[in-house]
């Protein structure tokens, strides 16, 4: 929603400062978790300010989904691509930095994932699915770069893969369960490569976690 000339010295220093307040609260206590007036008291805003800039409670909601959502998708595709040109590598460097993640303290698993739970009707179920989109162009990339004969199936699994760590990670933790997904990871990606045999190249996968 357009804010009003005047309004605000800095409107998008404003918006900005609203959606990492708001972001860190929904994540650690959940969409239902914190009403209107609890948001704004946290931001350090009032009901209006709030809903110039974002129309509604629902409004802040997709914009914060939204968000991370770019947020993480960079995040991890500036991991793969830090590991280089090798496809193995890079999916190396992803579920690295998932472990990373992982094993962070304020860890409470996948925002959008989360959100599309409480809210399994509308726009954060929406979010969540074109969220997973971009996680699975990734993933299909690797398999593809690799020579994966199906890369579009294999890029699925490792997809499930990658969700499944995340979920496990928030709701049933365990030692080195990034690193076994990862371990599993590369394990799928050799199978579905016609062009690499069991006793070629390493393939690895050594998780931080």
């Amino acid at each position: 929603m357009p804010v009003a000339k005047g309004s605000a010295i800095d409107p998008a220093r404003t918006r900005a400062g609203i959606l990492a307040a708001a972001t860190e609260l929904l994540y650690r206590r959940g969409l239902d978790g914190v009403g209107v007036a609890e948001l704004c008291a946290s931001v350090g805003v009032s009901k209006e300010t709030l809903y110039r800039h974002f129309g509604s409670k629902d409004g802040l909601v997709d914009a914060v989904l939204r968000e991370r959502s770019d947020r993480v998708t960079r995040w991890l595709a500036d991991a793969a691509a830090a590991a280089g040109d090798d496809p193995w590598a890079q999916l190396a460097a992803v579920f690295d930095a998932l472990g990373r993640w992982h094993a962070e303290p304020s860890f409470r698993g996948c925002a959008l994932l989360n959100a599309a739970t409480q809210w399994h009707e509308g726009t954060a179920r929406a979010t969540a699915a074109r969220h997973l989109d971009r996680r699975l162009d990734l993933l299909t990339g690797i398999a593809r770069r690799a020579g994966a004969r199906d890369p579009a199936t294999t890029g699925r699994q490792l997809l499930a893969l990658v969700v499944g760590a995340t979920v496990l990670a928030d709701l049933h933790p365990g030692p080195g369960a990034t690193g076994a997904a990862g371990d599993a990871a590369a394990a799928l990606l050799r199978a579905g490569c016609p062009t690499v045999s069991n006793d070629g190249r390493s393939t690895g996968i050594t998780s931080t976690e």
